[in-house]
């Protein structure tokens, strides 16, 4: 296939990734996706990627400091739409960072690609799914403030595909699947049975993304011959110092691709943070 701007994943990826309005991201990630499948694009660029330091996103929501975030709940209405506003914003950063994966590391393998491309196909078809649960409720995404923890994140790995693996699927979406079995059980208690679904449908798909975030950190781990276990801890060491999670999902996360020793881990870095 000759090379150009058209067929080239790179430049698709990263025009989709610079996109502002979601409607208009989520309908080309679904067409990159959809070309990927059918061989239509190739791996290859005459570009070097370049950092994202802010990705397309709407002027709304405004972005705040995380304390200022508006108070979300179950117990009523207007409590539960804003946690819904506050997932389709993590949602919706998480096609921004499956896109930045694809787009920002070279020369990995195929299967790296159709695994990433993958994600960001799902997390699009989440962020859909809270969207139009928002609408149902007569609001949308941009309707409260939001903030930027994702993308940070994002900004100090995108040095090194490794740091990524370890740090965007293995930290930050694994805290979805500690967290997300709790909030479905208390919005069954309130009986939104719209948002339980939703929330199964999230839950099942990240799983397998922090599958995936295991597979390719293991594997880089071994190239590079450094062992995975001392690596995922020095990292966290370097990035996630003040960090501080609650309860962890041993048996989901050993199904994403965690070892026992990783979780022992960060059970005694947990205790240690809150002595500390």
């Amino acid at each position: 296939m000759a090379m150009n701007k058209k067929n080239s994943l790179f430049d698709q990826v990263y025009d989709c990734l610079m996109l502002t309005q979601p409607a208009a991201k989520v309908a080309s990630v679904h067409d990159i996706c959809d070309q990927w499948v059918k061989d239509e694009l190739v791996p290859q660029t005459e570009t070097p990627p370049v950092q994202v330091t802010i990705p397309g996103r709407p002027e709304k929501p405004e972005l705040v400091n995380p304390r200022d975030v508006p108070k979300r709940g179950f117990n009523s209405e207007p409590a539960r739409i804003r946690l819904v506003h506050a997932i389709a914003h993590i949602e919706f950063n998480a096609i921004n960072l499956a896109l930045d994966a694809v787009y920002r590391f070279r020369d990995m393998p195929q299967q790296y690609y159709s695994d990433w491309l993958r994600v960001a196909d799902e997390e699009a078809l989440h962020f859909t799914l809270l969207n139009d649960y928002l609408i149902s409720k007569g609001r949308s995404y941009g309707d409260y403030a939001a903030h930027n923890g994702l993308w940070e994140m994002a900004l100090k790995s995108d040095h090194d595909v490794l740091v990524r693996m370890a740090l965007v699927p293995r930290v930050l979406e694994a805290r979805g699947l500690d967290v997300t079995p709790g909030m479905i059980n208390k919005l069954q208690a309130a009986g939104d049975t719209a948002l339980v679904d939703i929330l199964e449908v999230i839950y099942r798909d990240e799983i397998g993304h922090v599958r995936i975030g295991s597979h390719w950190f293991n594997e880089l781990c071994k190239q590079r011959l450094v062992s995975p276990h001392t690596t995922f801890s020095e990292l966290l060491d370097e990035y996630m110092e003040d960090a501080v999670f609650g309860s962890f999902d041993e048996v989901i996360r050993m199904q994403a691709g965690f070892s026992s020793q990783e979780i022992k881990d960060l059970m005694r870095r947990n205790e240690h943070g809150h002595n500390g």
